[in-house]
């Protein structure tokens, strides 16, 4: 189904002043979705009944997850990531050991040889390896977690490692997250058997922001440790759901095709990426007359 009669007109132009969305996040993630937060507003709010269930099964740095959570736009928010390093962050938290990571990122000296010491160890424990993720995030070019990512030099203002390290917001982030737990589940796995267990269920959502591989594109696998994804088969799972469902995509003909082989609206949307040059990503789902340039 390509566009209606909402899609006769251009893009929606208006970008997203990303300092006007609460900034929820501990990660630094490349391909985040800060910009993309009234959208799902959006989305949510058109709705006829609140959403028993968001399931986000890339879940990644979780800034759309977590604005659900806090502004209880739906009942319960499920997370899901493949990413033993990121789901350590996620499960740390949301586990009762929210406060010792907070602690041990106040209590940190960020020195370069600190710094080494901490991702040259091997992790004692979960906790352990969530806490040198979140130095590793923070250190590394663009929050990059993926091998052979490296880190940054000189940072803003000449900070160096510095640059990015901000103790007292990251613990104040973290305790926040701490507080709503019960609003959400974190599953450390694969996000499409997440979606294949709840395919049928009329009562969930689902937001669906893949790694940036479609279509060849060859970004997502430097960005990601686990990029490997069959997007095609993504597209037939989403075909499937009883529930309603929203997807991001790099903007590409191949994900066009997709969308229009399922029937599925597809429209550009104006964002601006990490250096501030504006883009448009793709939104793709089973119905789009809610969107709107008008936050």
């Amino acid at each position: 189904m390509q566009q209606l009669s909402l899609f006769d007109r251009q893009n929606l132009n208006q970008i997203t002043n990303v300092s006007s969305v609460p900034q929820r996040s501990p990660f630094r993630y490349p391909g985040g979705k800060t910009w993309l937060v009234p959208r799902i507003r959006q989305w949510l709010n058109s709705l006829p009944n609140v959403a028993q269930e968001f399931i986000e099964p890339f879940a990644g740095g979780g800034i759309v997850s977590l604005t659900v959570a806090f502004e209880k736009l739906a009942n319960h928010v499920t997370m899901v990531e493949l990413d033993d390093q990121v789901a350590a962050v996620w499960q740390t938290i949301l586990s009762g050991d929210a406060e010792w990571l907070a602690e041990e990122i106040i209590k940190f000296e960020m020195t370069d040889e600190a710094v080494r010491e901490i991702l040259s160890n091997e992790p004692q424990s979960l906790k352990h390896k969530a806490f040198q993720t979140i130095v590793k995030n923070r250190v590394n070019r663009g929050g990059i977690l993926a091998p052979g990512a490296g880190m940054v030099k000189q940072g803003e203002k000449g900070k160096g490692l510095k640059s990015r390290w901000y103790p007292e917001t990251l613990k104040r982030r973290i305790l926040q997250i701490a507080e709503i737990r019960d609003r959400i589940t974190f599953i450390p796995g694969d996000g499409l058997e997440i979606i294949t267990q709840n395919i049928h269920r009329h009562n969930v959502v689902f937001f669906i922001d893949p790694p940036y591989t479609a279509a060849g594109k060859k970004a997502g696998h430097r960005l990601y440790q686990y990029a490997q994804l069959n997007h095609q088969n993504l597209f037939q799972l989403a075909s499937q759901m009883a529930g309603d469902f929203l997807m991001t995509y790099d903007e590409s003909q191949a994900v066009k095709a997709w969308a229009n082989l399922h029937r599925f609206d597809w429209q550009t949307v104006a964002m601006k990426n990490t250096h501030h040059a504006k883009m448009t990503e793709l939104l793709v789902g089973r119905n789009l007359d809610w969107l709107s340039d008008r936050f």
